[in-house]
């Protein structure tokens, strides 16, 4: 019997065009990376069945919430910036779905670039929709030219990324334009950008172990280094599906 943890995963969805089906699709550097760290990973298609949801998070022992296009601030109250390229309704529906239900569950779970944004915005923290005009001194996030942009990154000893990375800056693969604004009730920020952009948030919370990253440590640009995130996250989901909370922080 394997002891390696199911971890779900979501995925991109495209609809169909003309001649073109439908496509669910995600970057393979998500699943890859969950492989590495020793677990099994499980990618979920969109639904809008709640009963279903439940049943497929039933079997798993954690989520990681992949990056994608962005999160449509009109569905929290917010106008669309003409700067946001929102995600297709189908899948945005899905992931918020499937968000709910996590928190709900307290299922530990680890956001990337929009699933990080996702994860604070389902808490109660909200988001800035673009950085050129909301943070017009903070350097370059993305760079349409350079598909592997990295920007430093100062990160906080005593969490998760600082038990990865150490001490001093660090170097991440990055491409947004949304970004967090306040932080939600119950995380704390672990890693910034030298011009105050939030790049990382860990949950406060002792009953949930969840973790989210605006860079992107699964990309072809990232290094081993970051892979060892995924470890962290796959090894804290194996030791509370056993019962073992002190290594879950």
């Amino acid at each position: 019997m394997t002891c390696k943890p199911l971890i779900g995963l979501n995925a991109d969805y495209r609809p169909a065009a003309g001649q073109t089906p439908a496509f669910l699709y995600q970057a393979a550097g998500y699943y890859r990376a969950v492989q590495a760290a020793g677990g099994i990973p499980v990618i979920v298609p969109p639904t809008d069945d709640l009963e279903s949801i439940q049943t497929v998070l039933d079997s798993l022992a954690g989520f990681v919430l992949v990056g994608g296009g962005d999160l449509d601030p009109r569905n929290d109250g917010f106008m669309l910036h003409p700067s946001i390229r929102p995600m297709d309704p189908i899948r945005e529906r899905f992931d918020r779905m499937l968000m709910a239900e996590i928190s709900e569950r307290r299922m530990p779970v680890f956001g990337i670039g929009a699933g990080m944004q996702l994860l604070n915005v389902n808490e109660g923290g909200n988001l800035f929709l673009d950085l050129k005009e909301d943070l017009p001194t903070a350097v370059p996030h993305r760079d349409p030219q350079d598909p592997n942009h990295r920007h430093t990154l100062q990160v906080q000893r005593d969490s998760l990324v600082g038990r990865v990375y150490g001490e001093g800056e660090i170097r991440v693969h990055s491409r947004h334009h949304m970004a967090i604004d306040e932080v939600a009730p119950g995380f704390r920020v672990t890693a910034i950008c030298p011009d105050g952009v939030i790049e990382a948030i860990e949950s406060e919370m002792m009953d949930w172990f969840a973790i989210g990253t605006q860079f992107h440590p699964e990309s072809e640009a990232a290094s081993a280094l970051d892979g060892r995130l995924f470890e962290e996250f796959v090894e804290g989901v194996a030791a509370r599906s056993h019962g073992d909370l002190r290594l879950v922080a």
